[in-house]
Formats: structure tokens, C-alpha cells, sequence
């Protein structure tokens, strides 16, 4: 009797020794899973950790960048604001006038200016009255109404007459005109430059009346253009037939 306990408890030992081998057989890739899983979580913890650090100093620095310029826009404001009512500036369009009336009468600074409007007037014009790709493939179909021109530019001078000089700016000049589907563009620029070379000289008719296209144009010296000086050539409204003063460049 002793000997058959002795023979099946060894059995069983065995078998259960099995079972939870194969137990743990079973267990260990959840093991390995779950502990994967767990360094992707944290993983992605400290990512998003970093990233949010990243864009909260992105925002800090955007909100100190917008405080700057604001200081800066609020100080542009003021300075401008400062110049315009600065008693030394608002008589300088005057002053800048008749300095430039002045020089204008020496024939070689008078050469330079006109030849440099002329050159300017070609570049900016021909540009402005060339027709449009939507106005080229109405080939032989004339417009009714005009195209609009409102070009500007400056007129630069080196004062110092000097090697090393710095051209600047003496004076802007706006040209305002509808281009009519009535003469070619080259005698338009042409029209412009004759009234510019009448207007700039000092012994011209005073009661000479610009006209451009058959239409009455008016030129003048922009009186809200400080400190620089604005010469504005306009065409005025159809059917003025009424011959106005033209105010030449000893206006203020």
C-alpha cells in the first residue's frame, strides 16, 4: 500500500509542475505587451510634455514680439504727428518750391530735371496705356469708355554735384488722365511732356491752358504734398470748355 502512494505522488508533482510552465508560457507576452505599451504611453507623455513647452515659449515670444510693435507703431504715430505740427516743416513745400524755381532757371540743372521727367514719363505711361491681355483679344472692337491712369514718380537730383553723392528726392510728379481709344499712346506721351516742359518753364504764357487728348488738363502744385512737393497733371471732366489760370511754380 505504501509503495503505490509513493509511485503517483511524483505524477503529480510533474503535472503540476507543467501546468505552470505552461501557465507562464501563456503570461509572458501580455507581460511583454503591457510593458510596451506602457513606455509608448510615457513616451508620448513626454513628447507632448516638450512640445507643449515649445509652444507656450512660441507664444510668449509672438506676444512680446506684438508689444514691441505696438510700442514701435505708437511711437511712429507720435513722431509723425510731432513733424506735421513742427512750425519748421510747414512752410517747407514753400521753401522747397522756390529753391526749385530758383535752380531751375541754370540751363544745366534745368537739362537734367527735364530729361529725367522725359525718360520717366515714357517708362511710367507707355507701361500704364498698354493694353491688357482682355482688351488685346478684342481685335478691331473699339472701347466706349476710357482706361484709367493714376501713375507717380520721382524726380531725383544730386545736390552735392559731388563723385560720392546721394541722389534724393526733389519733388513727385502724379499723372491723372483717361486714355480714349482716340490717338496712339506715343503722342499722348507726347502731349504730357509738352505740357510738362511749358509748366516747368519760367517764361512761359500764365494763361496757358494745358490740353491732353483734345481735352483740358490742369496742373498744380498738391497743397496737402508736404514737405515734399507734389506736381499733379489732370485731364478734367468732358465738356469743361472754360479756360482756367494755370499756377505755375512760384504757387504756394
Amino acid at each position: 500500500m505504501s509503495t503505490r502512494i509513493i509511485l503517483v505522488e511524483p505524477r503529480l508533482a510533474q503535472a503540476s509542475k507543467a501546468s505552470q510552465i505552461a501557465l507562464g508560457t501563456l503570461q509572458n507576452p501580455w507581460m511583454l505587451l503591457s510593458g510596451l505599451l506602457g513606455v509608448v504611453i510615457l513616451g508620448l507623455a513626454i513628447y507632448t510634455k516638450i512640445r507643449l513647452g515649445k509652444l507656450e515659449k512660441l507664444k510668449r515670444f509672438e506676444e512680446y514680439k506684438n508689444r514691441e510693435l505696438q510700442k514701435k507703431l505708437k511711437l511712429a504715430l507720435n513722431t509723425i504727428s510731432k513733424m506735421e505740427r513742427n512750425p519748421d516743416l510747414i512752410h517747407s513745400r514753400e521753401f522747397n518750391l522756390d529753391y526749385l524755381r530758383m535752380r531751375m532757371e541754370e540751363e544745366q540743372f534745368h537739362f537734367a530735371i527735364m530729361n529725367q521727367i522725359k525718360i520717366k514719363v515714357k517708362e511710367k505711361i507707355t507701361i500704364a496705356l498698354r493694353p491688357s491681355q482682355a482688351e488685346q483679344g478684342l481685335v478691331g472692337i473699339a472701347s466706349s469708355t476710357g482706361r484709367q491712369v493714376d501713375e507717380i514718380f520721382d524726380v531725383e537730383y544730386d545736390l552735392s554735384n559731388s563723385a560720392k553723392g546721394v541722389r534724393r528726392v526733389l519733388f513727385r510728379i502724379q499723372i491723372r488722365l483717361t486714355k480714349l481709344p482716340a490717338q496712339p499712346t506715343s503722342v499722348t506721351i507726347g502731349q504730357i511732356i509738352d505740357c510738362m516742359q511749358k509748366f516747368m518753364s519760367q517764361d512761359g504764357d500764365a494763361h496757358w491752358q494745358p490740353t491732353i487728348q483734345g481735352r483740358i488738363a490742369r496742373m498744380h502744385w498738391d497743397q496737402k504734398a508736404k514737405p515734399t512737393p507734389l506736381l499733379v497733371l489732370e485731364q478734367l471732366n468732358e465738356g469743361v470748355n472754360v479756360t482756367f489760370r494755370t499756377t505755375r511754380m512760384a504757387s504756394n
